[in-house]
């Protein structure tokens, strides 16, 4: 068949490898470079540097809404997305019929984050569906789900990889034997919402439980990190895990142990943080980090990830 494919983050590559493998891609369309870091380095997303390694044309305009003809031009059989980034303005599905890969089980977690929020609702399985794109966020009629079981272990970059592969495979079924595809329905008063994340939302609070802490720092490790707020530093947090340190008189936040271990009073309980990062620095373990720091020191209290 011939494609038109959108895509941006490292999610999206195995469908990208599967389409060019097996079909005609015309053109990959994938979001505008962006300024990293403090160097502010111009950096291109996952999808276009794969892209052009496969001698692929590539299309980034800043408004899709504003900027699709050249889509509707290539006239292609099917368009297909995965995790690109901007809506599909209506004049462009109304021209050409739009397959999305999915990172959930619609109806749960439209959006553009379900894989993170599979994680901070500490869902033990999750999945992926292949779907016809309509103009409302993620409810077009559903081809082909698959579930998949979330491990303890994982974090967003192995639950992500997990599901590209699994999404890969649906996919080519799918466009195996298109157009003779199911379509069903969607009810829309199941659905849930996992909107794409907003600076805050990266922010920890120690007055969540233990459980809910350690899953949001799954679900944001190891891009973007969870954010520490502490003596106007902000400091990347990238694992955790419960501890069985128990304090009676600890009150959230509370710094219970600094040198060692990172040890941090949560609603119900202890965390160890085991793997973080301050600004500038390489990602270390945290009893490296301990050896000689003076930032954190028993008994300091962080209220809602700043220190007070």
């Amino acid at each position: 068949m011939n494609i038109v494919f959108m895509g941006t983050p490292s999610f999206a590559l195995p469908i990208l490898d599967m389409l060019y493998q097996e079909h005609h891609v015309m053109l990959v369309v994938t979001q505008p470079d962006k300024v990293v870091g403090r160097k502010k380095v111009i950096t291109p997303s996952p999808i276009k540097e794969r892209a052009q390694a496969l001698n692929l044309e590539v299309f980034q305009p800043a408004e899709l809404k504003k900027d699709y003809q050249k889509i509707i031009d290539l006239n292609p059989d099917l368009i297909v997305t995965a995790a690109y980034g901007q809506m599909l303005p209506k004049a462009l599905l109304d021209h050409i019929t739009a397959i999305n890969v999915h990172g959930s089980l619609l109806p749960q977690y439209r959006g553009g984050a379900p894989i993170q929020y599979a994680l901070f609702d500490g869902l033990k399985q999750t999945g992926v569906t292949i779907m016809f794109m309509a103009y409302a966020m993620d409810s077009g009629d559903i081809i082909k789900q698959e579930a998949l079981d979330i491990a303890p272990d994982d974090d967003y970059q192995s639950l992500s990889q997990k599901l590209s592969h699994l999404g890969s495979r649906l996919l080519s079924d799918v466009l195996n034997s298109y157009p003779h595809v199911t379509r069903i329905k969607q009810n829309g008063e199941e659905a849930t919402y996992a909107y794409t994340l907003k600076y805050e939302d990266e922010i920890i609070s120690f007055s969540m439980t233990s459980e809910k802490l350690i899953n949001k720092i799954r679900g944001l490790s190891p891009e973007p990190g969870a954010t520490l707020l502490h003596q106007k530093s902000t400091i990347k947090v990238y694992g955790a895990k419960k501890s069985d340190i128990i304090d009676s008189k600890a009150v959230p936040g509370m710094i219970l142990s600094a040198k060692k271990k990172l040890i941090i009073q949560a609603k119900d309980g202890a965390i160890e943080i085991t793997k973080l990062q301050l600004p500038g620095k390489r990602i270390m373990m945290a009893n490296d980090f301990l050896n000689g720091q003076n930032i954190f020191a028993e008994g300091d209290v962080l209220i809602e990830g700043s220190l007070k």
